[in-house]
């Protein structure tokens, strides 16, 4: 590695987090807070100067291939030095990129992983304190359930070894052959939002008790956050089908995408305690009972996975659709009809990631017994997006 570079990301990353901690709540859901505001036509850039509602058209340039040859990868989190740390799936094991050569180095195995279906190793997050406590969070189905673990990484040890005994923090999540759900991510208020699946048993989604279905909000220990809608409960909204992408716009409003089931795929803005729906609704109702998502497609044109944030839209990365999604947005609204990008070029998208200004990681899923693997997938790409 070189020493220079990670010194200079690391400064870069932490002018990142100054800025994001300065954000102020706008129209939308503060966590843990409800109600909305009236939508502003001005936003917040990623970094941190005041911007116009994005135009309706984009453009997205492919500026480089960071890594290729990883099996099933799923959840992908960015390291303060630039690097990344990829799951798979399939063989539960957590790898390092470098995000300049490349590079690959296996951390280790998670044990207690039952890969089955579309269960396995999913999802990643970085701790807040990431820097003092050298914590990577992570959710993956095992033999019972989906839960969430936590893991020390050490990377003085050798290679193969660098990760502790995992600490499970969160279990009893449903699992099933299908929609288990699995992105994580640390908010802006430090607390961990986990998306989960109704594991193919839909009456779950509309039980407030049950974890299925579900976007949940805890501590980084596991416990319900302060300011849940749902007294001693770690439910933030319900009524989801299979929560796939979470993220948050430079205001801190949330947002996420699921899969629909024959008809509409969705993206949600997240407000706390809110019903989306499912399975009573499938994309926009006339019910008021439930939330209308802000943007549905047809399922064949997306079965969205992972979102990002950047340069005033939400990016969504698509799995049958073969296509990253661009929505501007205005507020909690889109301000313009989603524009497609990448059809059909590198199969199925499974994660995008912010990775500051107009820049984004994207990473393929092609050989997640889905897709259709060609020389060198799957890979991780750097975009540049407006």
């Amino acid at each position: 590695m070189i020493v220079q570079r990670r010194a200079v990301s690391a400064v870069l990353a932490a002018a990142a987090l100054l800025l994001t901690a300065g954000c102020s709540s706008g129209d939308g859901d503060t966590p843990g807070k409800g109600g909305d505001k009236a939508p502003s036509r001005t936003t917040a850039s990623p970094t941190g100067q005041a911007a116009e509602t994005p135009p309706a058209q984009g453009t997205v340039k492919v500026l480089r291939t960071v890594a290729e040859g990883l099996n099933s990868p799923w959840g992908l989190a960015p390291l303060p030095d630039g690097d990344l740390l990829v799951s798979s799936r399939d063989d539960a094991t957590i790898t390092r990129v470098d995000g300049e050569s490349g590079k690959k180095t296996e951390l280790g195995e998670v044990p207690g992983v039952s890969p089955a279906g579309e269960g396995g190793l999913m999802g990643l997050a970085l701790s807040p304190d990431f820097a003092s406590d050298h914590m990577i969070y992570a959710y993956f189905t095992s033999a019972s359930d989906n839960r969430i673990v936590r893991v020390l990484y050490d990377e003085q040890r050798a290679a193969g070894d660098q990760l502790g005994a995992p600490d499970t923090i969160f279990k009893g999540i449903p699992k099933g052959y299908i929609h288990n759900g699995g992105r994580i991510a640390f908010g802006p208020d430090r607390m961990l939002y986990a998306g989960t699946g109704e594991s193919g048993d839909t009456g779950l989604s509309q039980k407030k008790e049950s974890l299925g279905g579900k976007i949940l909000r805890l501590t980084p220990e596991g416990e319900p956050a302060p300011g849940n809608p749902f007294p001693d409960s770690p439910v933030y909204s319900y009524g989801h089908r299979n929560v796939q992408g979470l993220a948050w716009d430079s205001k801190q409003r949330l947002f996420a995408s699921e899969f629909g089931q024959d008809t509409w795929d969705e993206l949600n803005a997240i407000k706390s305690g809110d019903n989306y729906g499912w399975p009573e609704a499938e994309g926009k109702s006339d019910d008021s009972a439930y939330r209308n998502p802000l943007a549905q497609w047809g399922t064949d044109d997306a079965s969205p996975s992972g979102i990002a944030y950047a340069e005033g839209s939400v990016w969504m990365a698509g799995l049958k659709g073969q296509r990253l999604w661009r929505i501007p947005l205005d507020g909690t609204e889109a301000s313009a009809d989603p524009q497609a990008f990448l059809e059909g070029e590198y199969g199925r998208l499974r994660t995008v990631v912010a990775a500051g200004g107009d820049k984004l990681w994207l990473m393929t899923s092609n050989t997640d017994g889905r897709g259709d693997p060609k020389d060198g997938d799957d890979r991780i790409l750097q975009l540049q997006v407006t």
